[in-house]
């Protein structure tokens, strides 16, 4: 893990926050602060990708403008800077993330905002990463955006999409572990299956898994689609889904020991609430929406215990409380964002 040095500066201004923003006003006032924080290179980055229910993200953690916030998966800092423009002079936020290019993306605005703290490191690792930041105190709002993101995606050599061709590595940080190419090439056919069918609930797991064993060695992403394409028919009621979505999405989850690193990070964000404080997780697929349901409702219902057992409601030990039900993006998001239609935001407020 790693921080970086930020020189004495104020933002020029902060933006106002009414509630009703539409998404195009609030991307907007993002690309604006952006030239306040250092201008074409961050400016650029941001065109790269549209953080998804940024109005919302925006609205469920911004409860009052000092504090401690986190941005648990920084990315290109979409969320980040639109918290930092309702945040006053003394809040403090500290960003997070696995991909060193999203760490060096965010030098500039850790350069330029004194509040604002960058480090290298995963979200299971906050406790660690809050302690070096010197932070007393719990979080008035954490948010986790899990999955990759739009530049990840969209970097051929990075490994992650099956409509680029490009080197099979997905890993979210090339320089810790295993790329999906070493993986696939080296483990058995069942393992390979296992891992499509947990990870991606893939039913034709089993025959793609004996396909790659087949053709093995892979060292491209375009390979390994077009072996899943030849053994996978098109969904008929849905043509537009590449037949290889649920493959690549079960190995980059393994590669990056995401579902685990989704586990900790839970517990590790809510540990780190101050009573009041909020956590904010945005996922994109139902095997990460129903872990991060599970462990929501766990923490916002009483404990077991016998029917007759005279204890007061208020001694049931109930943590949390949930705001709200799952949030989808509207559809003025979808007209600009198409992205954003998987997203399923998720908040939680700590009482105790």
């Amino acid at each position: 893990m790693r921080a970086f040095a930020q020189p004495s500066f104020v933002p020029t201004r902060q933006a106002q926050w009414t509630g009703s923003n539409s998404v195009a006003e609030l991307t907007q006032e993002i690309k604006s602060e952006e030239v306040d924080f250092g201008g074409g290179a961050s400016k650029a980055a941001s065109e790269e990708h549209i953080p998804v229910l940024l109005r919302e993200v925006v609205h469920s953690l911004i409860q009052a403008d000092s504090g401690i916030y986190v941005d648990g998966t920084y990315g290109r800092g979409g969320h980040c800077r639109s918290m930092l423009a309702r945040l006053a002079p003394d809040a403090k936020m500290i960003g997070l993330d696995r991909d060193p290019e999203a760490v060096a993306a965010a030098q500039m605005l850790a350069q330029a905002d004194p509040r604002f703290s960058i480090f290298h490191a995963r979200f299971s690792q906050l406790a660690d990463v809050l302690e070096q930041a010197g932070i007393v105190g719990g979080a008035q709002g954490i948010l986790l955006d899990i999955g990759v993101s739009s530049p990840q995606i969209d970097d051929a050599s990075r490994g992650f999409s099956f409509k680029s061709d490009g080197p099979l590595d997905m890993r979210m940080d090339p320089t810790q572990g295993l790329s999906a190419a070493e993986w696939l090439n080296t483990s058995v056919e069942e393992d390979i299956a296992k891992v499509l069918f947990v990870h991606g609930e893939e039913r034709n797991s089993r025959r793609i898994a004996k396909n790659i064993v087949a053709a093995r060695p892979l060292s491209t992403t375009l390979q390994l689609a077009d072996i899943v394409e030849a053994c996978v028919p098109r969904n008929r009621n849905n043509m537009s889904k590449h037949p290889a979505t649920k493959t690549f999405q079960a190995i980059r989850i393994f590669i990056n020991a995401e579902d685990q690193e989704l586990r900790a990070g839970l517990e590790h964000a809510f540990a780190a609430l101050a009573i009041g404080g909020r956590l904010a997780v945005i996922s994109f697929h139902s095997l990460e929406d129903r872990q991060v349901k599970h462990v929501f409702r766990g923490l916002s219902r009483p404990p077991s215990m016998p029917r007759r057992l005279p204890v007061r409601h208020s001694d049931q030990g109930i943590s949390a409380r949930l705001i709200g039900k799952s949030i989808k993006a509207q559809s003025d998001e979808l007209a600009t964002n198409p992205r954003a239609r998987s997203a399923t935001l998720r908040v939680i407020e700590r009482i105790c």
